[in-house]
């Protein structure tokens, strides 16, 4: 048993340093090859150590480690050891990606509206799949996961939004690069939309409800063009108080076109509402796994 634990958490293990490593490299491309030569205002601490950068020379990476000490200080009781541990393992391994690695790849010197599209999808898809491991690359996320402890209704990408645009101000003031700023918030809101779609639109889909006197056999049709279960749910009319059937159906975008299409063939009598969904979990539906803990 023992020895079948312990195979099973090196596995675990090096799934997760697999992906830290992975999402490690998305992020040090993204900086170094598109938005250090582009010039224009980046968010978090990697914001602040390229200004470092540009002033006064002093390497990236290096920047963001020293930023991160106080930081990591103040946060660490806040958001627990493995978290803390984790981080600091990422934050480690971007810096030096960023400083030793990632100047070994090509570098990008076209268009900065093109610079700025990859810089945010690269970065949001590195920072994804590091967050979606329960860990974080320090400085700003130390700052955006305690505000997500404390209010975890709030998604990952809104609070990064918010907690970057000042250092984009500054950046753009202190330079005098106006068209920056806008190019540095287009990177940003790139960076929060990739972010919540990779975490969270992977399990996206849509939700119908439909009122029907014909449940049961409305349940059948959709099983039968879709292969779906399905939830018949009692309900009364709000006008005259006549009972009612809702039948309640999650599905995939494509889905939900062959349910609409083959409910209004059944029963045309019926009231059919369709509703994003964020993420649907359950039978039938890829399961992806967020925020578990690492064993490191």
């Amino acid at each position: 048993m023992r020895k079948f634990l312990s195979l099973k958490s090196i596995k675990n293990i090096s799934v997760q340093l697999f992906w830290e490593l992975i999402g490690s490299i998305f992020i040090a491309a993204g900086i170094y090859n598109f938005a250090v030569q582009a010039k224009f205002p980046m968010t978090g601490f990697s914001g602040i150590a390229l200004i470092l950068y540009r002033l006064f020379d002093i390497s990236i990476g290096f920047s963001i480690i020293i930023l991160n000490i106080p930081v990591a200080i103040l946060c660490y009781r806040l958001l627990g050891r493995k978290f803390f541990v984790s981080s600091i393992r990422c934050m480690v391994l971007s810096s030096v990606l960023i400083d030793y690695v990632a100047p070994l790849f090509p570098v990008f010197h076209g268009d900065r509206l093109l610079a700025a599209l990859c810089t945010g999808v690269f970065g949001g898809i590195g920072y994804a799949l590091i967050y979606s491991k329960n860990s974080s690359t320090g400085g700003s996320d130390f700052i955006i996961m305690s505000v997500k402890a404390i209010k975890p209704h709030l998604s990952l990408g809104n609070i990064a939004f918010w907690s970057d645009v000042g250092i984009i101000l500054v950046g753009g003031i202190l330079f005098r690069d106006v068209e920056g700023i806008i190019y540095g918030m287009i990177v940003n809101y790139i960076f929060a939309v990739a972010v919540d779609k990779f975490m969270y639109g992977i399990n996206a889909g849509k939700m119908t409800l439909i009122v029907t006197e014909h449940g049961k056999r409305i349940c059948q049709v959709i099983d039968e063009c879709c292969q779906r279960g399905s939830t018949i749910l009692r309900a009364y009319g709000g006008y005259c108080g006549e009972k009612k059937q809702v039948v309640m159906c999650a599905c995939s975008n494509k889905e939900m076109f062959l349910v609409q299409h083959a409910v209004k063939k059944e029963d045309p009598q019926a009231f059919l509402v369709v509703l994003e969904s964020n993420e649907v979990h359950g039978e039938g539906f890829h399961m992806v796994s967020i925020g578990e803990d690492s064993d490191l």
